[in-house]
C-alpha cells in the first residue's frame, strides 16, 4: 500500500501569523501520526515563513514513523540534514521566494552535483529522493546519481485531472515505469487531494509514498484532521468507492 506523509508546513504557517504556540507543531505531529499517517514532511525555507529550522530538530525526537525534510541543498540546509539526519531527504530546486515548489530538478544538467549531494547524505544513513517532473530521460539521468527514490512533482497532473484524467496520468505512468525498471523507488506530491489522489494511485504500481500537505490540511478545517487523515488513507487502500 502506498505510505501517507503528511506535510504540516501550514500549520506552521497558521502558528506564526500569532507568534505563539497554536496550533503546536510537535502535538500535530504526534496525533497525525496516531490518527494513521505513516510519516512527517517539513520543507524549512530559508526565511523560516512556516517551519522553522529549530522545528525540525524538535520534530525528530518525536516523530516516531518517519520524517521526510524537503529542500534546496543549500549549505544551511545541509548543516540542517547533518544534524538532525532524516530518515528521508527529498531535493527540491526551488528558489528562496518560492511560495511553493514549482519545478523539479534537471537532472541532466546538474548530474554531477547531485551525485555529490546524494552521496554525502546516503552517507548519513538518510534515503534520499530526487524532485523530478514526470519524464522518462530525467528518470534515467536520476538513477546515475544514486538515489534512493524520485518523487514525481504532480503539479500538471492535478491541473489537467478533471479534463482528462488518463491523459494527465499518462506521463507519470510512463516514468513511475521506468523508474521501477531501473531500480529506483518513487514518491509523488503536489496538489494532491481527495478528488485526484486514487487515480494516481491506481495507476502507478510503483508508487511508495504521496507526500500532501495543503490540501490536507484545508480539508481538515471542514472535516477534521482525524477524518481529513483517514479519508486520504482510505483513497490510498484501494476502499475509496
Amino acid at each position: 500500500m502506498t505510505k501517507l506523509s503528511v506535510n504540516i508546513n501550514k500549520l506552521a504557517t497558521l502558528r506564526n501569523a500569532r507568534g505563539h504556540n497554536r496550533p503546536d507543531i510537535l502535538q500535530a505531529a504526534r496525533d497525525i501520526e496516531r490518527f494513521g499517517a505513516e510519516g512527517i514532511t517539513v520543507h524549512p525555507r530559508p526565511d523560516e515563513r512556516h517551519i522553522r529550522y529549530q522545528d525540525v530538530r524538535d520534530l525528530k525526537a518525536v516523530v516516531t514513523t518517519e520524517l521526510n525534510v524537503e529542500g534546496n541543498p543549500t549549505p544551511d540546509f545541509l548543516d540542517l540534514v547533518r544534524e538532525v539526519r532524516p530518515e528521508q531527504v527529498t531535493l527540491v530546486p526551488d528558489a528562496p521566494d518560492a511560495i511553493t515548489s514549482n519545478a523539479g530538478w534537471d537532472v541532466i544538467k546538474h548530474q554531477d552535483y547531485l551525485r555529490d549531494v546524494v552521496a554525502e547524505l546516503k552517507a548519513l544513513g538518510c534515503r534520499v529522493s530526487i524532485f523530478l517532473d514526470p519524464e522518462v530521460a530525467l528518470v534515467e539521468a536520476a538513477v546515475t546519481t544514486g538515489t534512493d527514490r524520485i518523487e514525481l512533482y504532480t503539479e500538471a497532473y492535478a491541473r489537467q485531472y478533471l479534463a482528462d484524467r488518463e491523459q494527465a496520468v499518462a506521463p507519470y505512468r510512463a516514468a513511475s515505469a521506468r523508474a521501477g525498471q531501473l531500480g529506483l523507488g518513487v514518491n509523488a506530491g503536489h496538489d494532491l487531494d481527495l478528488d485526484n489522489l486514487a487515480w494516481l494511485q491506481q495507476q502507478l504500481p510503483e508508487l511508495a509514498e504521496v507526500s500532501i500537505g495543503h490540501a490536507l490540511v484545508c480539508d481538515a478545517i471542514y472535516l477534521g484532521l482525524e477524518n481529513t487523515v483517514q479519508l486520504y488513507k482510505r483513497q490510498l487502500s484501494g476502499r475509496n468507492s
